[in-house]
């Protein structure tokens, strides 16, 4: 049994990428095989992927969801919207030194007023007055993780979307699918790589820390994701002809393997709050792309399950004494699963 400390490790303070590298695939990429370590370019993938091989990617798009705003009693406020409930109703959390009550109006951006609903645990309702996505556009900031020192200017807002995005809704990005550009996108389809998308609106719980040792006791984040049945029909297409399922990041995993508890893949759109540790048996995904995590992170915990506990902490104390640039805007890692549930190519379930 693992516990918290166990996905402990000192991370240098120069590690931490602060921006984007000038083009999106310049990245490197650490390949983890097994046991074997292997330093690469990312542009390599394309030769680490074969035709047939199935990338499953997130389309989502990260919303300017960050506001500074003012109470109706003078007091300063700051607001993170978390969901989009409705086309005029968000959740968001709010930082005030006093918490605003339900009915209190809060100016935002010096633009427009919302209304302060009821809560939701520890998320506020705000209701606005006009179209939620239109208002956040024009208004609102991106929201850089909290690692990244400075405020997102207009590099931030082309660099901190992947070149696929297309469903508003994330307030942090899938940072795997920032190393893509076109040009590598069509390299690989040319190979005969396939590509399918999920959507999962990454919330900002995924930067908040395991706080329990007991790993049984944390409470996950929950984040609604849709899985389209193209999708799951290009899966199966793949695991028929024994083929890889790639996920591009932990989020397209997780929309992945929360449609798989089933045994099989399912399509549908819901709420998910798997916390994938050492020991689940993956489901659906063989191989995956992502960037390195926190210490004490659930996606330490989760690519720990995937490739090995072991290898993954000789794979990230390489990279640190080898430099590598970690979290959003920082290197990658490709990863094969060492722990795979018996493949189900029964009939397929439709949703």
């Amino acid at each position: 049994m693992y516990s918290l400390s166990d996905f402990d490790f000192n991370l240098p303070q120069e590690n931490i990428a602060q921006t984007p590298l000038a083009e999106r695939s310049a990245s490197r990429l650490l390949h983890l095989d097994g046991d074997t370590l292997v330093d690469r370019s990312f542009a390599d993938i394309v030769g680490l992927l074969q035709a047939g091989d199935l990338l499953v990617m997130n389309d989502t798009r990260v919303l300017k969801a960050r506001f500074f705003g003012v109470k109706e009693s003078g007091g300063k406020i700051e607001a993170l919207v978390e969901r989009v409930l409705d086309e005029r109703t968000v959740l968001a959390q709010v930082r005030a030194s006093k918490s605003p009550p339900p009915g209190c109006r809060i100016r935002l951006a010096d633009a427009f007023d919302v209304t302060v609903g009821q809560r939701a645990g520890e998320f506020f309702t705000l209701h606005f007055e006009a179209d939620v996505f239109e208002l956040i556009e024009a208004h609102g900031r991106l929201p850089l993780p909290p690692y990244i020192e400075h405020d997102a200017d207009e590099f931030d807002e082309t660099r901190y979307q992947t070149v696929f995005n297309k469903v508003p809704g994330a307030v942090a990005a899938p940072t795997a699918g920032l190393h893509f550009d076109q040009a590598l996108l069509d390299q690989l389809k040319a190979k005969g790589v396939n590509f399918a998308y999920v959507t999962l609106h990454v919330g900002a719980g995924t930067f908040q820390p395991v706080r329990t040792e007991v790993l049984a006791e944390h409470k996950m984040h929950t984040e609604w994701y849709t899985m389209p049945q193209e999708t799951v029909d290009a899966v199966r297409a793949a695991q028929l002809a024994g083929r890889d399922v790639v996920a591009v990041g932990t989020t397209s995993l997780r929309a992945l393997e929360s449609a798989s508890q089933s045994g099989q893949l399912v399509a549908g759109s819901a709420d998910t709050a798997l916390f994938i540790t050492p020991g689940y048996a993956f489901k659906t995904v063989t191989r995956l792309i992502t960037n390195f995590h926190l210490p004490k992170s659930t996606l330490l915990m989760l690519v720990s399950a995937f490739a090995g506990y072991e290898p993954i902490r000789s794979a990230y104390a390489h990279a640190i004494a080898q430099n590598y640039r970690f979290f959003s805007y920082g290197d990658a890692m490709l990863l094969t699963t060492q722990s795979r549930a018996p493949l189900n190519l029964d009939t397929p379930v439709k949703d």
